[in-house]
């Protein structure tokens, strides 16, 4: 270390990026700089331009993913037989609302976009699942034929091939929006909610073949009631371990969480950390797979009792850590956007708070319409992605967009800061985060939500 650096450790830390100033003269736009009228032309020039490409891109995933659906339908009822993947159906889809509601409970701080999330569980449910069953298949006879041991073959594929396959197929949408959604995608908790949705999307579909098959055998054999294979089946994947395909993938998508906040300079970095979190999901996978392949029912639950409980419980505590940690981030950020006169200098402290922030919604939606609601909830929303952006900047990962991206955001906040400001002031009285005299009702005979 050379001697200046030694004096001055904050040297090659990147600068704190600053904050354009609030111009509100009469006449001037919203931005710095930009007349209202350029801001709006801009806008709708460039969203002519993204609306084209974007429409292909999205039609072309969306019919890909459809005949996936169509093709892993057709091979699931070729193995379970109508009646049987009716039962599967309706049994696996008992987890999965519960499942999607609390990783998007995880996801409360800054909301992904609802269509990033259905391509998550959709991939997960039909191109993961296409993927791992031919391929399995394609490997497990593979294997039975090269060793001429069937039995071992399948011990194999369960404990070796299904992991890699599996593992590599979910984080296959990881990948996609990470590469395609990158604003979207800013941390731990982004990884972990997608992650969350693939998974659930592939154990949906795994569990209707593993149910329906189930029930074919009891079928077969007229076995039935708590004796039977089905209900076996349903004790062990839906309620013992709902959350086994997802604590897998949620390794993969910490490593790509990790990867998003690493810093634009830190190459290796943002390509290791992916992959060690696949290695991690593939390993947890495959130790899950051979205890009960190897080990037998007692090494099971063994498992599941010493490693897989343990680790859901690490990891839920890591996601809830990261979500407070996002709130403090967002009242250590927005005070420099309030001096500068962006926000109130209330909004900060209203804003790092879920209860605040659920309050000003419902007063905003109580007292003036279900609009008014909407704009608070959609203020919230870019407030805490320019905190985040700002934040992103100090440690270098905020990408050579920054300036453009903070102004987009600033323009965003400045069209409901009428509507959405009132309401947030409010509830940071109301909570006492601020101390002050509550606001009248009406504010003063102004309705800030009426345009």
């Amino acid at each position: 270390m050379s001697e200046s650096s030694a004096q001055h450790p904050t040297a090659s830390r990147p600068p704190h990026p600053v904050v354009p100033a609030c111009r509100q003269e009469q006449g001037a736009g919203p931005i710095d700089g930009m007349p209202q009228s350029t801001v709006r032309r801009r806008h709708r020039l460039r969203a002519a331009r993204l609306w084209r490409s974007r429409a292909v891109r999205a039609g072309v995933l969306i019919t890909l993913l459809a005949l996936c659906g169509l093709v892993i339908l057709a091979l699931v009822r070729e193995q379970t037989g109508t009646q049987g993947f009716l039962v599967g159906l309706g049994l696996a889809t008992l987890p999965v609302p519960l499942l999607l509601a609390a990783f998007r409970w995880l996801d409360r701080v800054e909301p992904g976009p609802w269509r990033n999330l259905l391509f998550a569980f959709a991939w997960g449910a039909c191109a993961a699942a296409l993927i791992a069953i031919i391929a399995n298949s394609f490997a497990t006879r593979w294997i039975a034929t090269a060793t001429a041991d069937p039995a071992s073959a399948d011990t194999l594929g369960a404990t070796v091939i299904a992991p890699i396959v599996e593992e590599s197929a979910k984080a296959a949408a990881i990948l996609l929006l990470f590469v395609f959604r990158r604003r979207d995608f800013t941390g731990l908790v982004d990884g972990v909610v997608v992650a969350g949705f693939t998974a659930t999307g592939f154990a949906f579909t795994e569990n209707i073949l593993y149910l329906g098959n189930a029930f074919g055998e009891d079928q077969a054999f007229g076995t039935s009631g708590f004796a039977s294979v089905t209900a076996a089946t349903f004790f062990v994947r839906i309620v013992m371990s709902p959350f086994a395909h997802p604590l897998f993938t949620v390794l993969t998508g910490i490593g790509f969480g990790f990867a998003a906040l690493a810093a634009q300079r830190h190459r290796l970095r943002r390509i290791a950390l992916p992959l060690l979190g696949l290695a991690l999901a593939m390993g947890m996978h495959a130790l899950w797979n051979g205890s009960a392949s190897l080990l037998g029912p007692w090494g099971f639950y063994g498992v599941y009792a010493a490693f897989m409980v343990p680790a859901f419980g690490l990891l839920t505590w890591l996601t809830i850590w990261t979500r407070q940690r996002e709130l403090r981030t967002i009242s250590h950020e927005l005070p420099a956007y309030a001096a500068a006169g962006w926000l109130a200098a209330a909004e900060p402290r209203a804003l790092s708070s879920m209860r605040a922030r659920t309050m000003a919604r419902d007063f905003a939606r109580r007292t003036y319409g279900p609009a008014a609601g909407h704009a608070v909830s959609e203020y919230e929303s870019f407030a805490t992605s320019l905190a985040f952006l700002r934040h992103r900047a100090h440690r270098g990962a905020a990408g050579p967009d920054f300036a453009e991206r903070e102004r987009e955001l600033l323009h965003h906040l400045w069209r409901r800061r009428d509507v959405a400001a009132p309401a947030l002031v409010y509830a940071a009285r109301a909570t006492g985060r601020v101390i002050a005299p509550p606001p009248h009702r009406d504010y003063g005979g102004h309705n800030p939500y009426r345009h």
